[in-house]
């Protein structure tokens, strides 16, 4: 892998949109989780090398620019039609796509790429098997579909990083947090009608148990992989060489470099929002999403960590209004609006967060785990499904 998309030499693509001029009070909160600007930035050079093959650079930026715009998130939406102009003159198919208008029904490819971005970014679970298989049938392969998945899900991800960051600049500089009350230093108790922490969950449709995922793609037969691949699946999880997941994402292995490295860096990064706050605001990202196995996993590492199941209970009931004390509300308040709503997401949004005694850091900490399950709930949505059993 070189080294140019590990180590950006332009200017930072969210310190740009945001913006966040250098030596500003939010730019330096931002930079104390550098490791996460580097990798998203890193990611982003990935997916939109002009070399990167089986999908042209033009496609790429148009998905790009669709979803940003159905999000509502101006600043991006127009870097990505700056970004396409810069190309040259747009076909016929390109410029109505930039205007929102149906493509043409002669440029099929372009329209099943179109397709499957919208599906992705209005409604994740929308995006099924049968969503997904269509673009094998318009002639995109299975490395340039993983590309594209990658691609809708980082963007996915894109749009929260930069609502949030442009949320917490509208509220201004934070004061001191405040300090915990006796509602949140209440020693807990577990409800009686609730299974033990350990014991699986299951409420409408989602579950603590164990799962697994499979495919609905091709995955690389390990026989076939390239040294680089096998560097790739040996530094990213000790089960990813038999794990569907890491066999189908492996087939753009410099992408999945990038994206494990920021998943990493979110959500093991020391200091600031706890382990278990942002496992907690995974889970309620994907109960949103319809994400049935994200929100197992993130579940259970939740109780894992906090040593109770109370929230989670609350999450996978409904999650408007779920939380055992104020804090916990207004981080799973905050993950809802970010997630379904990024554009609306404001400084009033920021207000509940800071009364709870959460500092910009933690805060930050918190946009960053949301963000990241709008990139992992659309891979394990949109590309298998999850297998109950914990086999697959």
């Amino acid at each position: 892998m070189t080294s140019a998309a590990s180590t950006p030499t332009v200017p930072d693509l969210i310190d740009a949109l945001v913006p966040l001029a250098d030596g500003a009070p939010l730019h330096a909160v931002r930079h104390q989780r550098d490791k996460v600007v580097t990798a998203t930035q890193g990611s982003h050079a990935r997916l939109f090398d002009p070399a990167l093959p089986g999908l042209s650079l033009a496609e790429r930026l148009l998905a790009a620019h669709e979803i940003a715009r159905r999000a509502g998130v101006t600043a991006l939406a127009d870097h990505y039609r700056t970004q396409l102009l810069a190309l040259g003159t747009p076909t016929a198919a390109q410029q109505a796509a930039l205007d929102g208008n149906a493509v043409p029904a002669d440029d099929a490819r372009l329209t099943e790429i179109l397709r499957f971005a919208i599906a992705l970014a209005d409604k994740p679970v929308e995006g099924d098997q049968a969503a997904l298989l269509r673009l094998p049938a318009a002639g995109i392969d299975t490395p340039a579909v993983v590309a594209l998945a990658q691609l809708i899900a980082y963007v996915a991800y894109q749009v929260r990083v930069l609502a949030g960051l442009q949320a917490l600049a509208a509220a201004g500089d934070a004061l001191a947090p405040s300090a915990a009350t006796t509602e949140d230093t209440a020693p807990f108790v577990h409800p009686a009608n609730l299974p033990k922490p350990g014991e699986p969950l299951r409420i409408n449709g989602f579950t603590s148990e164990t799962l697994g995922w499979k495919a609905w793609l091709p995955v690389l037969d390990l026989a076939n992989a390239t040294p680089e691949q096998t560097a790739v699946l040996e530094t990213s999880h000790p089960k990813a060489k038999t794990s569907d997941y890491y066999l189908l994402l492996v087939q753009q292995p410099a992408i999945l470099q990038e994206r494990s490295t920021v998943f990493n860096a979110i959500m093991y990064a020391p200091g600031g929002l706890s382990r278990a706050e942002r496992e907690l605001a995974s889970a309620v990202v994907s109960r949103i999403n319809g994400c049935v196995y994200c929100a197992s996993v993130h579940a259970q590492r939740f109780e894992q960590l906090a040593k109770r199941n109370d929230v989670i209970a609350q999450v996978f009931h409904e999650p408007q209004g779920a939380g055992t004390n104020a804090r916990e509300r207004a981080i799973v308040q905050a993950s809802i609006t970010l997630t379904a709503a990024p554009a609306s997401f404001g400084a009033s949004d920021i207000a509940p967060l800071r009364a709870a005694g959460l500092s910009d850091l933690e805060i930050l900490d918190l946009v960053h785990a949301i963000a990241i399950f709008a990139w992992a709930n659309r891979l394990m949505l949109n590309l298998g499904e999850p297998v109950y059993g914990g086999e697959g």
